[in-house]
């Protein structure tokens, strides 16, 4: 089974031309597909100076809530904030940023010489052998910076062990989430992720619509994977998408059951894939055939409420807000009450992850701004019978919303609009 939590996590992308998506259902091999190219190999990486104005960022957001260092463990936010990619292990690895200097490095001693290929020239690295504690460096780090009783915030997704140590071994430090800072920094995009996100969505929606044109009776799941994920990497963008057919497509993450494709199935696709590290995030519902009058009405539900959803996103509105609008057009269609049938929030942060903070979900009052990217993704699903989602990702702007990648749905015949 092909989940679509596996393709949410793979790639690096590109874009490509789109027709009009009628033509995706033809079943036949007479006519060769257009030639697919890559559409990343011109793409800049973000330049040291827009790393210098993150770390910037967070030096005063720091200073705004009397936080003296921010410690990060492999993962995303040290990504973000340093280039470095490291991977989690029981040796504790990461950067401690002050409001004023460079990041100082803590790391296992036999890993310097890896650490040096990757850490910038000039950083300070402090290591600890296999009998030390590597949160008496950390706390040794913080007497320096003249702040040995201070505050030291640590990233939200660092190991339980890690924070627990650092209490035990640097006790005079006040230990507190750092998410004020890691998610007050990456919770907005910059024009430049905001041009890599819109390139990665564009580019699932080629692939998607590429994997369509080889619908065909009997096909499995991993079939239709197989091309959408082989027409991501002709695009310059290893990615993907999950499929589901027929009643598998009620659950919203996919059966565990393998299905073969039948004539008036329906089809639900999630996937995506990443262009710098910035990821897409796609789901269309197709039929192969023709779908009932049922299908077709609930598809409709929910381009009217992934629609709603759209125009409620706006600087100034609530996450919650965004949530109610594509919810009521479910409810007052029938299709309720709650998360009766429209069981998961309307959408997600993304970014360099393709689920992070902040979510647009009942109970969460944040206030949107210009930069946050989300999910739109309603969805209904009739255990038995079918599921329908449509997903494309948004960014809020400075007077509204608009969709990333283009493509938007048309009808459920049409699952893409022309791409421009």
């Amino acid at each position: 089974m092909t989940s679509r939590r596996h393709f949410l996590k793979v790639g690096s992308l590109s874009l490509a031309t789109c027709g009009l998506a009628k033509s995706i259902f033809a079943q036949t091999t007479g006519q060769a597909p257009a030639k697919l190219e890559s559409l990343t190999a011109g793409v800049k990486p973000l330049e040291p100076e827009d790393f210098g104005a993150r770390l910037e960022k967070a030096r005063a957001l720091m200073a705004a809530h009397k936080i003296d260092g921010l410690f990060l463990t492999g993962g995303t936010s040290l990504v973000y904030f340093t280039t470095v990619s490291w991977g989690t292990s029981e040796r504790t690895f990461g950067a401690l940023i002050s409001r004023k200097g460079s990041p100082v490095w803590v790391c296992p001693a036999f890993e310097l010489e890896r650490a040096k290929e990757l850490i910038p020239a000039g950083q300070q690295i402090r290591i600890w052998e296999e009998h030390e504690s590597p949160y008496k460096l950390i706390g040794g780090i913080m007497k320096d910076i003249g702040a040995g009783g201070g505050r030291l915030a640590i990233g939200p997704s660092t190991s339980a062990f890690v924070d627990f140590g650092i209490r035990q071994d640097a006790a005079a430090l006040e230990v507190v989430d750092g998410a004020l800072v890691t998610e007050g920094c990456r919770g907005t995009k910059t024009d430049k992720e905001i041009a890599y996100m819109d390139l990665a969505n564009k580019i699932t929606k080629l692939a998607f619509r590429e994997g369509f044109k080889g619908l065909r009776e009997g096909m499995s799941q991993r079939d239709l994977a197989g091309l959408i994920s082989g027409a991501h990497a002709k695009l310059g963008a290893p990615g993907g998408g999950g499929p589901q057919f027929g009643p598998a497509t009620a659950f919203p993450h996919g059966s565990r059951f393998p299905q073969a494709l039948r004539e008036g199935d329906p089809i639900v696709v999630d996937g995506g894939c990443g262009v710098q590290g910035y990821r897409s995030d796609v789901t269309r519902t197709i039929v192969f055939g023709k779908p009932t009058d049922k299908l077709r009405v609930v598809w409709d539900i929910v381009k009217k409420a992934q629609a709603a959803a759209l125009k409620a996103a706006r600087p100034g509105a609530k996450c919650e807000d965004v949530d109610a609008a594509a919810r009521k057009v479910v409810e007052d269609a029938g299709y309720g009450p709650g998360y009766k049938y429209f069981g998961h929030r309307v959408g997600h942060g993304i970014g360099l992850e393709g689920h992070e903070y902040p979510y647009l979900v009942k109970g969460n009052t944040l206030k949107l701004e210009p930069g946050m990217t989300f999910s739109n993704e309603p969805g209904i699903y009739i255990y038995g019978e079918f599921g329908v989602r449509t997903e494309d990702c948004m960014v809020i702007t400075q007077d509204g919303a608009r969709l990333l990648g283009g493509m938007e749905a048309v009808s459920i015949e049409q699952p893409f609009s022309e791409a421009k």
